[in-house]
């Protein structure tokens, strides 16, 4: 069974296509089409002709080119800084406990589930981080939704974690056209299908 054909969980799937036919006249930008799709619910399909849910959506958005690759540049520097914040807080979390010359040669050792666990934890931002944060967000919340409602954001809308940043980087990357993007972390899942109405 495909994968296109199961999901255990709510996800969304973003791919980008760049339509060679429908290109546009040399008077306008440059635009991409932006496809996605995305279940409320679990599911699992058996047979595509007959198959019908309503907790299944997809749809389509036109969205300029230069947009997309600007803001997917700031949602790299974003994670570059969340990376440096979480860096720091271990250096200081590990230096105010004494540990041994042995504790410290274990501490090396990077275990790849100790790794995971720290890309799925909440990072605490510093006041400049999170302003950078906001910026990149009401970005994407510009371009995914409707643009006479959509206002810079004075919060931010899920948890901030290395994974979901991550995430929002890989989202927004048109030249991964052939793999997309799934999303599956629950407040960013949220926020992104709460753009498309």
């Amino acid at each position: 069974e495909s994968r296109a054909a199961n999901a255990s969980n709510e996800e969304i799937n973003i791919q980008w296509y760049n339509p060679s036919l429908a290109k546009p006249s040399s008077n306008t930008e440059t635009k991409v089409l932006l496809l996605y799709a995305y279940n409320t619910k679990p599911i699992k399909i058996s047979n595509i002709k007959i198959f019908s849910s309503m907790s299944v959506f997809s749809g389509h958005l036109w969205v300029p080119l230069a947009r997309v690759i600007s803001l997917r540049e700031k949602l790299s520097n974003l994670k570059h800084q969340v990376e440096t914040l979480m860096q720091s807080s271990e250096t200081l979390s590990s230096a105010s406990e004494p540990t041994s010359f042995l504790e410290q040669n274990e501490n090396l050792k990077i275990i790849p589930s100790e790794k995971a666990e720290t890309n799925i934890a909440k990072v605490h931002l510093d006041e400049k981080t999170e302003e950078m944060a906001k910026r990149c967000l009401s970005e994407v919340k510009a371009l995914l939704s409707v643009p006479d409602l959509s206002s810079p954001l004075t919060e931010i809308p899920f948890d901030v974690t290395l994974q979901s940043i991550s995430t929002l980087e890989d989202m927004f990357d048109p030249a991964s056209a052939a793999n997309g993007c799934t999303i599956t972390e629950e407040s960013l899942f949220r926020w992104i299908i709460s753009l498309f109405h």
